[in-house]
């Protein structure tokens, strides 16, 4: 193993146990900001949107635009995933000194009042290398962070991971890796697999995926989603409507029916991709444009169907509660 990782590895703190339990997760953006408050339309103003009322989403908040650094949003959010019977959020982080960084302490605050545990999704910044991973879940469990997402870990080598992850897990972290090879992922040494991309992966190829996941030795924790449209957010011309509901039913029974140990969910606030469970405002239009809504989801209508994603979530999360059978033993366990 290199040096800077065995470095890294021996300022981490003592072993504890992975957060056990866990059987729902949601990807959460921490990277929103307004002028009032950051002095700029942070992401509300990407892909050259001039909020307020044009945004890089197709979709506007319920709440309006926010800043994440506003601790009466956060509470209200973390009041919305409790609601929607979420155990844990999976925090974007862009590595140190970025703006996720610098709010992820508040954002943690706000989601243990509500009894939520918080996870990383480490993302692919630049110069990110399995020893600076090995650094960055050094550092993020003296913040007491346990879990972690690895968005691509597959494009750093497996020989590299293999040793890594096993350290890491000695020291009770738990590393999911975002891929649908779980040969490549249990080669690595991770503890499970995600898929987070709801358009490449959908329900169809759970049962595929947890299955080989399961026959490694790996968790299987495939992600759902409403539906996918990124067209005012980033140009992307692929689009998975969301049929009314129908599109996040069928990725939750598909999920539960391939005995996923958990459940990721893309997401519960990543406006500018349209995959957002977080409540949407009724449709109308906001100067030139006219945004989409949930209206019709599940049959609701105007106000009442701006938490309809996050009540069918809680149906979901109770289901799968319910009809789930205890996690088989993994590296994990």
């Amino acid at each position: 193993m290199r040096p800077l990782v065995l470095c890294a590895l021996l300022a981490l703190c003592a072993p504890v146990t992975a957060p056990a339990g866990v059987r729902v997760s949601a990807f959460y953006y921490p990277w929103y900001g307004t002028a009032a408050r950051d002095g700029s339309y942070t992401h509300w103003a990407q892909a050259g949107h001039a909020p307020p009322n044009d945004i890089a989403s197709n979709f506007y908040p319920a709440r309006g635009l926010y800043s994440s650094s506003d601790r009466l949003v956060l509470g209200e959010q973390m009041d919305d995933v409790r609601r929607a019977g979420i155990d844990e959020i999976a925090v974007s982080w862009w590595g140190r000194g970025s703006g996720e960084d610098a709010r992820l302490p508040v954002v943690m605050d706000a989601a243990r009042r509500d009894g939520i545990s918080v996870a990383a999704h480490l993302e692919p910044y630049e110069g990110r290398s399995v020893a600076s991973v090995v650094a960055d879940v050094g550092y993020l469990r003296g913040l007491g962070v346990r879990t972690f997402y690895v968005y691509r870990a597959l494009d750093l080598p497996v020989a590299d991971w293999a040793p890594a992850n096993d350290a890491l897990r000695a020291h009770g972290a738990q590393l999911f890796a975002q891929t649908a090879l779980a040969g490549a992922a249990a080669a690595a040494h991770f503890d499970g697999i995600y898929t987070y991309d709801i358009v490449t992966y959908g329900g169809e190829t759970f049962a595929r995926l947890c299955g080989e996941a399961h026959a490694a030795g790996l968790l299987c924790a495939p992600s759902v989603g409403p539906g996918y449209d990124a067209r005012r957010g980033s140009g992307d011309p692929k689009v998975k409507p969301r049929r009314n509901g129908a599109t996040y039913d069928a990725m939750w029974r598909a999920a539960i029916g391939a005995h996923a140990d958990r459940v990721t969910i893309t997401s519960y606030n990543e406006w500018h991709e349209g995959t957002q469970i977080e409540p949407a405002a009724p449709i109308g239009r906001r100067g030139l444009y006219r945004y989409s809504s949930y209206d019709g989801a599940w049959g609701r209508h105007g106000a009442q169907a701006e938490y309809a994603y996050i009540d069918q979530t809680a149906y979901w999360a109770e289901a799968l509660r319910s009809t789930s059978a205890p996690q088989p033993a993994t590296r994990a366990s």
